[in-house]
């Protein structure tokens, strides 16, 4: 469960009109540090953020899921711009 000041800072993140992964960036920062500590339920650096993620989007932070940033990467590799010129 995340912390009051975590959820303040997310708020105040959000009121200044800051990007949604600047919102989640204090769940995030919250599990790597409780993660540190061994005090979290991370293993890993990895598990942590997603963790954090994870909170921040149970919290209503719209973030976007992984890879949706993407679009379309692989029509523009090596590969296609050979085709494209062929």
């Amino acid at each position: 469960m995340p912390l009051k000041t975590t959820k303040r800072k997310a708020a105040g993140a959000k009121r200044a009109g800051k990007a949604p992964t600047t919102q989640a960036g204090a769940y995030v920062g919250e599990q790597l540090h409780k993660a540190k500590r061994g005090r979290g339920r991370a293993k890993s650096r990895k598990q942590a953020v997603a963790i954090g993620l994870s909170q921040a989007r149970r919290a209503g932070v719209k973030v976007p899921k992984k890879g949706a940033s993407r679009g379309k990467g692989a029509s523009r590799g090596r590969k296609a711009a050979r085709k494209r010129t062929a």
